[in-house]
């Protein structure tokens, strides 16, 4: 068997994390880093890295991410996502028309190595553990459906019956046994094989002391798999172990499947990104928007929803506006005030411009701080400021995260929404307006303020308890108004 022993068990991590690592993930500010992409803390250990290349190892590693963690912790985020921290393939190649390494974590050529571009199991406890220190909660990216292209377990005459591949053939024309963009795909059908890859990655789990898993290519790898995976993390890494899924394409119809049938606690929204940027730039209808937002409170209670504006999959949201940080920050607004864990893409909140792929995975940008590979690069401080204050405003009102959703005003450019949680008596109004004049807001004072003033969360200021709630919203711009304290 292809390494068949796991490492030497390191020291476990820390069993006090912060109390705050109690919250519902419901609550959570999710932030996505792709590692080789954030911060070089340990030149030691870069090995072929090229900048100027956009499908090069750039140095990011886990002790930069660890040692920049109070960029993420003073953002206001409460749980990290990171990239895969396998061992990748040793070269690179050249379909995408340039030389394309694994820097990622995607292309597997070793599950019981990590990366050593990336640092060693001891940094990764590191991380972890300051992480919780923090009160971020940690999730990390597995990878089950396939290695990487050409990778050890396609040479080794022991683990090579182990794949269908371009080059061995079995490729089917089904998601379980396609060949996703030609890589080998595992035969998870296959006990050993099945048993191999889940010991490995819950090893990682359970070394690591991480809260739980992002999921990669889940449609890829049929259900008995993930219900024994969902069987076994609960027994061996506790019955909290969340995982969140990536189905490609996935909305709330199409990842029910795998929440009836309790596989996993969260799935990627990939609707999100396209109905927001659409209708900031004015391409649809408020009432239609205002009606798919209300249908994601639909989603199979106990599940959630992840909505994104930015990922290393798509290109940018802000490439997308063309760089209009102005309609981003609508964008932005909507995001951070509806149902679903919100996912940040690193640099996003700092107007990193993204792009289609391979732009998307740029560096981060640090400005005038001398950390590698993205010093220099310029920084939107007043657009990470916007960020901070409305997930300050998310974190203080259970509302905006757990409560229901009710269009009132869902006609022309001016769209208002009333979130409400009746368990607490937290209510929200978000006035968002998209046009380009001054729009009026004249809605009943909402009774779950019972009569209280209210005030201006975003730009303070207080407004009177009235028969009505009447306010203006400048042109491109938002509003978003609580029960005063």
């Amino acid at each position: 068997m292809v390494a068949a022993e796991a490492p030497a068990a390191l020291a476990p991590p820390s069993e006090s994390p912060a109390p705050s690592l109690s919250r519902d993930w419901a609550d959570e500010v999710l932030y996505f880093v792709v590692v080789d992409r954030f911060a070089d803390g340990d030149p030691s250990n870069n090995l072929q890295v090229d900048k100027s290349a956009p499908g090069a190892f750039h140095g990011g590693d886990l002790v930069g991410l660890r040692k920049n963690l109070d960029e993420l912790a003073s953002l206001g985020v409460t749980a990290l996502w990171i990239t895969p921290v396998v061992k990748n393939i040793d070269g690179f190649v050249t379909g995408a028309g340039f030389p394309d390494w694994g820097y990622h974590g995607y292309w597997a050529d070793d599950f019981h190595r990590l990366e050593p571009r990336f640092g060693t199991e001891e940094e990764l406890v590191a991380l972890v553990e300051a992480c919780h220190q923090r009160g971020i909660r940690v999730l990390l990216d597995v990878v089950y459906n396939h290695p990487g292209y050409l990778s050890r377990y396609l040479k080794n005459p022991e683990t090579r019956g182990w794949l269908r591949s371009e080059e061995r053939g079995g490729c089917g024309p089904d998601d379980v046994t396609s060949c996703v963009s030609g890589l080998p795909d595992f035969k998870t059908e296959l006990p050993e094989v099945a048993k191999y890859l889940l010991d490995a990655q819950l090893g990682w789990g359970r070394r690591s002391g991480v809260d739980g898993f992002r999921l990669d290519t889940v449609k890829h790898v049929d259900h008995s798999f993930w219900k024994e995976h969902r069987r076994r993390t609960r027994e061996e890494l506790g019955q909290d172990f969340f995982l969140l899924g990536e189905v490609w394409g996935g909305d709330r119809e199409s990842l029910d499947p795998w929440f009836s049938g309790d596989e996993m606690d969260a799935g990627f929204d990939f609707g999100f990104q396209g109905s927001a940027l659409a209708w900031v730039q004015g391409r649809g209808r408020t009432v239609a928007f205002d009606h798919y937002l209300r249908s994601r409170g639909k989603v199979r209670k106990g599940y959630h929803l992840a909505h994104f504006l930015s990922s290393h999959d798509v290109p940018g949201a802000l490439f997308q506006l063309q760089g209009d940080k102005v309609r981003f920050r609508l964008a932005a607004t909507l995001q951070l005030t509806t149902s679903g864990i919100p996912v940040i893409y690193y640099g996003e909140e700092v107007a990193r411009p993204g792009g289609d792929w391979p732009a998307n995975r740029g560096d981060m940008p640090w400005g005038d701080r001398s950390l590698e590979p993205g010093t220099g690069l310029p920084r939107d401080e007043a657009l990470r400021e916007y960020y901070q204050k409305l997930i300050s405003i998310r974190r203080a009102h259970p509302a905006l995260s757990r409560g229901k959703h009710q269009g009132l005003m869902t006609d022309g450019d001016l769209y208002v929404f009333l979130r409400h949680e009746p368990e607490s008596g937290d209510a929200v109004v978000v006035a968002v307006n998209r046009g380009e004049a001054a729009a009026s807001l004249s809605i009943p004072w909402p009774e779950a303020w019972s009569g209280a003033d209210a005030e201006d969360l975003l730009e303070g200021g207080r407004l009177s308890a009235g028969p009505s709630l009447e306010v203006s919203v400048e042109p491109l711009s938002a509003r978003v108004l609580g029960r005063a304290r």
